[in-house]
């Protein structure tokens, strides 16, 4: 394949010696030398065609024949590295981005979770079917977990709370806060993880009330006990109470609550139990299979006593069945990464159809040198063929320089997501990711070859040969309608972006319902044996209070169970004790808080008094509720005196505050209906399981600037507790930003890439113009000669570009009718067809293409029409 089998030299010398030998043969029979050679030479037959024959059977020519293309095209696409550069880059971006969101893709849907046997592996679904529909993972109850951890013999179940939560662990003289997860005792067990030293949960440690254990994650192992392995036995003090160190879990294991330490849930029926609080995760038991562990589900969950899936849904009917972990674990991210790998293969789209055009006015330069290798015999076959390769050539260099720019993309893009955004997931470039940037790179190859080799068979050698000029009219219309399609695919996700942009100024204008600005917050975690005394917890309050008030600055300080853009406690079951509405339950966020918590915020105070010192455990039960309490459950009637729970009395109403959704999310950023109480009224019971989901958040309003409070917010908790460390400061625009974060990351990446499009569009509507002004030069020079206007010329020549973009805006706007709308479920306060939205788009459209219009027609300024009727 890479040399001769023959040496060429010598099968030459071979053939002169038999020519010589019959030449010398006929000689001896009479006939002359020349006579003689002439006649050996007729003999012997075409020299050249048999040497011909030697070298075609001696390598193999389609190997020969490529390593000739790719040397002439490598030498082509040198001799215009302009052209070469741009195609490179285009290519680099649109696969860069491609490859960037694959990765992300890849890891949330396709790769495998890294457990054993993760097809057996899965979560579970309820299907609601009836006048309300719903199709979502099921939070469990303890009723249900014990029904389903005894009565459903084909899976190995286990539960875990829903989140981690904050912690402070004592770990030698230092306490620090980490976050620590409650799993049940076959957790790990349905993970197929196994502790490098020690052991899981025993059923016994899984029961309420059964010995408090700890197993360890190997960072915190590492870190804070210097990997030392004699942990196991030891008694580390976490939420204040003594743990036994059971076990390490192996360096790199991923679990989905993704914490520090885990302890044993101890789920029962009381207790967070009466809620649904727990998440479940399954493994199918050998032998068994998926159909039999729903059918068990469904016959064990029928046993239940309280249906709750079914409340206020007449005539409605529940089914439960499995979906694999992983798509329960990447549920709520999928539909935001398919629209982005959606987004990101437009780009691609746009990108093949710019460099189709590219190429296409490529091909109409060379004209006169294909035109000539047609005229020398080449087939149009090998024309194509040179093309192809070009194209291959380009496609692997664009390839190459994507895989780098999907690489910083993907850096980037993983520094831009909040902390935990992607679960358990490690993104990189794996295999799967290079072959699909391969398979991109191939694709685009065809894509944007394809239209420009083609064009080859309608080559007229003729006609090409016999003119000075080619004014390509056909290819003009093609390019128009490339650039039609680009625009249009760009008018969707400009349309989009502008959806997203306007969706998340919505949520960041709504009305906060307090005042944000010269307020700071730390957070702490109260989910400590210390604090499970209320006459402890009050007297934490009021110490480290005081304590702040005294800081340069600080007007008010106060605490809070939760903040406005934080999502509230959930309490359901409080009763209204008087009025038409006596006997009612009904559910609403609930909110503890100290006396000067509303003036801190500055929440309006509407009717009635805030809380105060009085509000104590041995007085009158009162609580403060918002504007939506009383509209939803009092019809807008005064509610100052009225009573819930029997012998709570309403002291007072206060303004809505923003606030992520619990009972009802229809929104990132709502109002809700809630009820504030006094922390000093709360009951022991009620605080230990409160402070296991929540922490509560220390607030101070200061006339000065916020930055510099943190530090002396600290020493005003330590002066209260040295033992109770700061979770975190934020500012009230940190809350807004965590709480939105999903949806600037939507709009940061879309808004990213559909700037990319536009960019792709103005360039391909830039050369699609500068192009007719290149080829056009002599018709624009006799036009300005015979008395049109420079201005009237650069009309006409960008006229093409206009008509193009216009009709891809018009196309554009037609497929947002149907594209948009599947975003309904993302955009808040505004509708699909939002009018300022799109208006954006138009004007947007409408000046880049008015740019890369008029730039090119510059060049006609230039033109010296007298020069031009010298050449005719």
């Amino acid at each position: 394949m890479f040399r001769d089998k023959r040496k060429a030299s010598d099968f030459s010398a071979e053939i002169e010696a038999h020519i010589q030998h019959e030449s010398e043969r006929l000689q001896e029979q009479g006939l002359g030398e020349k006579e003689a050679r002439a006649a050996a030479r007729r003999s012997f037959g075409n020299v050249m065609q048999a040497e011909e024959h030697l070298y075609e059977s001696g390598r193999w020519l389609w190997w020969d024949h490529l390593r000739q293309d790719l040397r002439f095209g490598l030498r082509m696409l040198g001799r215009n590295p302009g052209f070469t550069v741009t195609v490179v880059l285009t290519l680099a971006l649109s696969i860069g981005a491609n490859t960037a969101i694959f990765s992300i893709v890849n890891t949330l849907l396709l790769k495998s979770l890294p457990y054993s046997h993760p097809e057996r592996m899965g979560t579970i679904y309820t299907r609601v079917t009836g006048p309300v529909g719903s199709d979502e993972r099921h939070h469990l109850n303890g009723e249900q977990w014990e029904l389903l951890r005894d009565n459903v013999p084909a899976l190995i179940s286990a539960v875990s709370g829903i989140r981690a939560s904050g912690v402070n662990l004592e770990a030698g003289s230092r306490v620090q806060y980490v976050h620590a997860g409650r799993i049940s005792a076959h957790y790990l067990d349905v993970l197929a993880i196994h502790p490098i030293i020690g052991r899981n949960f025993s059923d016994a440690e899984d029961r309420p009330h059964g010995p408090k254990t700890a197993i360890l994650n190997y960072s915190l192992w590492r870190n804070a006990w210097g990997a030392n392995p004699n942990i196991l036995g030891q008694a580390v003090l976490l939420k204040g109470e003594p743990y036994a160190v059971i076990g390490v879990l192996p360096e790199g294991a991923i679990i989905p609550l993704n914490a520090d330490l885990y302890t044993a849930l101890q789920p029962s029926r009381q207790g967070e139990g009466t809620g649904t609080n727990f998440e479940a995760i399954t493994r199918l038991r050998d032998g068994a299979t998926w159909q039999e562990a729903d059918a068990e589900i469904n016959r064990a969950w029928s046993l239940r006593t309280h249906r709750y899936e079914l409340e206020k849904n007449p005539g409605a009917h529940a089914m439960y069945y499995s979906v694999s972990l992983q798509k329960g674990e990447t549920a709520t991210l999928r539909p935001q990464v398919l629209t982005l790998m959606l987004a990101a293969g437009f780009i691609l789209l746009i990108a093949c159809a710019n460099l189709a055009g590219l190429t296409l006015v490529r091909v109409l330069r060379r004209t006169p040198e294909i035109a000539t290798r047609l005229a020398l015999g080449a087939s149009r076959w090998q024309i194509q063929k040179q093309l192809w390769v070009e194209n291959l050539l380009l496609a692997f260099a664009g390839g190459i320089a994507g895989i780098a720019v999907g690489l910083v993309a993907l850096r980037g893009l993983l520094l831009l997501l909040p902390e935990h955004f992607l679960p358990g997931a490690d993104v990189s470039l794996d295999g799967r990711v290079l072959a699909f940037t391969l398979f991109v790179s191939l694709l685009t190859s065809a894509l944007f070859g394809m239209l420009p080799a083609l064009t080859t068979r309608e080559f007229d050698l003729r006609s090409t040969i016999g003119s000075r000029h080619s004014t390509g009219g056909d290819r003009l219309r093609l390019r128009q309608a490339l650039i039609m399609t680009e625009v249009a695919l760009t008018v969707v996700l400009l349309a989009a972006s502008g959806l997203l942009v306007r969706t998340l100024i919505h949520l960041q204008t709504l009305p906060p319902g307090f005042n944000p600005t010269g307020v700071m917050t730390a957070r702490a975690s109260l989910d400590n044996v210390r604090y499970h005394d209320a006459s402890a917890f009050r007297k934490l309050l009021n110490k480290s209070l005081a304590t702040m008030r005294e800081i340069p600055g600080v007007q008010y300080a106060a605490v809070g169970l939760s903040l406005p853009y934080e999502r509230a406690l959930n309490a359901g079951g409080i009763a209204i004790s008087d009025g038409k509405e006596a006997g009612q339950k009904v559910m609403a966020d609930e909110v503890y808080t100290t006396p000067d918590y509303f003036a801190a915020l500055q929440i309006p105070v509407l009717t009635g008094r805030s809380f105060t010192e009085a509000d104590g455990p041995d007085t009158q039960r009162v609580a403060i509720v918002n504007q939506m309490f009383v509209r939803k459950f009092f019809h807008d009637a005064n509610a100052v005196g009225r009573y819930l729970d029997k012998d709570t009395m309403i002291v007072g109403v206060v303004e809505n505050v923003a606030m992520a959704p619990g009972i009802d999310p229809v929104a990132p950023l709502t109002s809700e209906e809630t009820m504030y109480v006094p922390p000093a009224q709360m009951e022991a019971r009620q605080l230990s399981l409160l402070h296991v989901w929540f922490q509560p958040s220390w607030i101070v309003r200061t006339s000065g600037p916020v930055e510099g409070l943190t530090a002396q917010m600290q020493r005003a908790l330590a002066s209260a507790d040295p033992n109770l460390p700061c979770s975190g400061f934020y500012s009230m625009r940190d809350l807004l930003a965590k709480t939105l974060a999903t949806q600037r990351v939507e709009v940061a990446l879309l808004s990213a890439m559909t700037a990319l499009a536009l960019l792709l569009s103005a360039v391909g509507i830039f050369a699609l113009i500068a192009n007719i002004v290149a080829q056009k030069t002599r018709e624009i020079g006799i036009r300005l000669a015979l008395g049109s206007t420079i201005r009237q010329a650069m009309i006409h020549t960008g006229a093409p570009g206009v008509r193009a973009s216009a009709l891809g805006l018009i196309l554009g706007l037609i497929l947002c009718t149907g594209a948009l709308r599947a975003m309904h479920s993302v955009l808040y306060g505004i509708g699909v067809y939002d009018v300022p939205a799109l208006a954006t788009v138009v004007l947007t459209l409408g000046l880049v293409t008015l740019l890369a219009t008029i730039l090119p027609t510059l060049k006609i300024a230039k033109i010296d029409p007298a020069k031009t009727l010298r050449e005719e």
